[in-house]
This record gives C-alpha cells, structure tokens and sequence, in this order.
C-alpha cells in the first residue's frame, strides 16, 4: 500500500464527463481537473481557490459517483454535487448539470 493509500487519498484515474444540457462526452485524464478540461473545451466554470476550499465552483452531478475531496460541502451536498477543481469520480463516467 502507498503512503496516499494509507492517508486515504487515492491515485488519479482517467475517466469522462458528460455535459447534460450539450450532450457532450469528455475525457479527463489523470493529469488533468475536471475545470482544466472543461475550459480547454470552452465551458466557463467560475473558479477561485482551485482547492476545493471556497466552493465557487459547485457544480451538480446528474449521474455517477463523485470522489470529493474538497473541504466545503456538507454530507447532504456531496449527495448531488461538487467541486470540480478538485474532485475525480469513482466511477467511468459523471453527468454535470452544465
């Protein structure tokens, strides 16, 4: 087991999106943020802390499960959102409500 593992935090995997309101499929790469691709692909998020602190980019999840690892929802909140600067998925693919 890695130290992260350990720590609890688990490596980066590829996975996609899917834009609800386009219809839009697109692939995040391990390397990469959720925001990163989605401003490479012309989708404006607002961000401000990129660390998943202040919130600013909350955004809702349609479909899939989220891994959060941001510091500002609440239990309730991570139930069908967040924060795309920072968090991955668990699972292949995520619906986003954008």
């Amino acid at each position: 087991m890695s130290e992260s593992e350990a720590n609890g935090a688990t490596a980066n995997a590829a996975f996609q999106i899917r834009l609800a309101r386009s219809g839009r499929l697109l692939d995040v790469a391990a390397d990469k943020s959720v925001v990163q691709v989605l401003h490479q692909a012309g989708i404006n998020v607002p961000v401000a802390c990129e660390e998943g602190v202040c919130g600013t980019c909350e955004t809702r999840v349609l479909s899939g499960t989220p891994e959060h690892r941001d510091q500002c929802l609440t239990p309730k909140e991570q139930a069908d959102r967040f924060t795309p600067c920072c968090s991955r998925s668990l699972t292949p693919m995520l619906e986003l409500d954008l």
